[in-house]
């Protein structure tokens, strides 16, 4: 591995898993391809199946081993041989479930170390609904659906801490989510906001470049202009009037610098048929 980051790619969820893999075929090649070797983390999911489901979809991708990591407690995040699997891999991925099943069994662990420290190192981590959310270190631990900001309808918890630079939220259009996502941004308005529609992911890159790969929009939402915010005098469930807020409706191929906050169309060649 070289010494930039690795890709950091939350997905919206529900990727395709049957046909056009995009999402998935993106992330086994960025990590190798044929030659390489992804570390499955199901933990989010209560599903028995899940590991070994995707064990089986990143084989069929012609990933050369694909293991998931049985994390069920607290101390299996501290397990030697699941570290050592961690450090013979050049990529990470994490399923979608309950975030909060993420954060309180790999939190302030070893695993977690290690998965910041392999993304230094140069390692791709992706994580898909679930674990999508768990990626940034201020996740989105649940809060309630809606088009508007209201005070107090999302609750914040840490989460992996791969960047500070965004908090993201998945099934965003499927699910109505524009409101916890603007509300989680006006308790700080330091980060960026990224609405992942279902097969839909963004690929970051080490430069803080973002790519918009899948079928669906991802949404921006900048507020690094933000004029005003009625967050610090509202009550619980009124509306929150937040006024400066910049937004951007990206598609595949187009891009936004998380440094910049410059947002681009995707070229016209890598438009979608």
């Amino acid at each position: 591995m070289g010494s930039s980051r690795g890709y950091i790619i939350p997905v919206g969820g529900a990727e395709e898993k049957i046909g056009d893999v995009e999402i998935l075929r993106r992330f086994a090649t960025i990590c190798g391809g044929g030659d390489c070797r992804i570390a499955i983390i199901p933990t989010a999911s209560e599903l028995s199946d899940t590991g070994h489901r995707y064990e089986a979809l990143f084989r069929e991708l012609g990933a050369a081993q694909a293991r998931f990591l049985p994390i069920h407690e607290r101390e299996d995040a501290e397990r030697q041989e699941l570290l050592d699997i961690l450090d013979e891999s050049d990529g990470v991925f994490l399923t979608g479930g309950n975030q909060l099943r993420l954060s309180t069994m790999i939190g302030g662990t070893s695993m977690a170390k290690a998965l910041r420290r392999r993304n230094s190192e140069g390692v791709h981590i992706a994580g898909t609904s679930a674990g999508a959310a768990f990626l940034c270190e201020h996740m989105i631990a649940f809060g309630r659906e809606g088009a508007s900001p209201r005070a107090r309808i999302v609750t914040l918890a840490p989460g992996l801490g791969l960047t500070n630079r965004v908090i993201i939220d998945q099934h965003f259009r499927q699910r109505d989510r524009l409101g916890r996502l603007l509300t989680a941004l006006s308790y700080n308005p330091f980060a960026v906001g990224i609405g992942l529609d279902e097969n839909t992911a963004a690929f970051i890159g080490p430069d803080e470049t973002l790519e918009v790969v899948g079928g669906g929009a991802l949404t921006i939402v900048d507020p690094s202009e933000l004029e005003f915010s009625s967050m610090a005098r509202v009550r619980k469930n009124d509306p929150v009037c937040l006024i400066g807020l910049r937004l951007h409706i990206l598609d595949h191929g187009a891009t936004f610098n998380l440094m910049t906050r410059v947002a681009a169309p995707a070229p016209v060649i890598a438009k979608r048929a």
